[in-house]
């Protein structure tokens, strides 16, 4: 059964990582993928273009536009909304996977950088979630989903790296609050958290190569994201939940194909997840 056939999924960040697997798991489906990033031409260290997932998700069997998207821009944002609904007849999801990330503490912190992140995590996901407003509200089953944690307030979360903690929780309380004000459109926000590090060019580069042997692999975002997709929006809104947890409420029980490392014996935990 293919659930997503026709549907349109808007995915930022989706030039590589997380985004570009759940591209690609919906894809399958027979989905209609906007592949929104910045990435238009190749990086000189990490893998992939919008353009290029944008033809390994036709090959996998579904409709592709790429879109250049800066998430900051409001009127870029505006027009790469606009330009998918008017190819694809409308948008049923949007996925905020785009982020920042900076692990320094407080006295570490330009402000500068701060705001990027800021930019990048929080207001990215109230001005997207907004703009989309009026295509979700015309989808027979809307879903907004927030690459965003779990509200953990203990002290070791709060310590380190509260810059972008405050980033990253100001997307998970935005999850919570629209979905109370979406709630009477029938439109679903949720979060979503991998339990444990992915595997994924932006964590090798921000803590370290060595992580990735004790990490999974994005597969476990894009399908626990799928899971999510095919729900009622009616039914699970409101939920900051973790890609494991969410899984297994669907009968998933072995994890081990996920590993990054078949061999691994002890999963690293992600940022958030005690």
């Amino acid at each position: 059964m293919n659930n997503l056939k026709g549907k349109t999924i808007f995915i930022t960040g989706a030039s590589r990582g997380i985004g570009r697997e759940i591209a690609l798991k919906c894809a399958k489906d027979g989905a209609n993928i906007v592949i929104a990033a910045k990435s238009t031409e190749p990086h000189p260290k990490l893998p992939g273009t919008i353009h290029t997932v944008a033809q390994e998700v036709i090959e996998a069997g579904g409709q592709a536009l790429a879109v250049k998207l800066d998430v900051r821009d409001e009127e870029n944002f505006t027009e790469a909304l606009k330009l998918a609904a008017d190819t694809f007849g409308g948008i049923d999801a949007i996925i905020n996977n785009a982020g920042a990330i900076r692990l320094t503490p407080a006295e570490k912190t330009d402000i500068k950088r701060f705001d990027l992140i800021y930019q990048i995590n929080t207001r990215a996901v109230l001005l997207g979630s907004t703009l989309a407003l009026p295509y979700l509200k015309a989808s027979t089953n809307a879903h907004i989903i927030n690459l965003s944690p779990p509200l953990n307030l203990g002290a070791k979360w709060l310590k380190p790296y509260i810059p972008y903690t405050i980033t990253k929780y100001g997307m998970s309380l935005l999850t919570l609050g629209l979905a109370e004000e979406f709630k009477d459109y029938e439109i679903a926000v949720n979060s979503l958290w991998p339990q444990t590090t992915i595997a994924t060019a932006a964590v090798e580069f921000e803590v370290g190569e060595e992580i990735l042997a004790n990490s999974r692999t994005p597969e476990i975002m894009a399908d626990a994201a799928y899971q999510m997709l095919i729900s009622k929006s009616t039914e699970l809104t409101g939920q900051l939940l973790l890609d494991e947890a969410l899984l297994s409420s669907k009968g998933t029980t072995d994890f081990t194909h996920y590993q990054h490392d078949p061999d691994c014996t002890e999963l690293h935990k992600d940022l958030y997840v005690d």
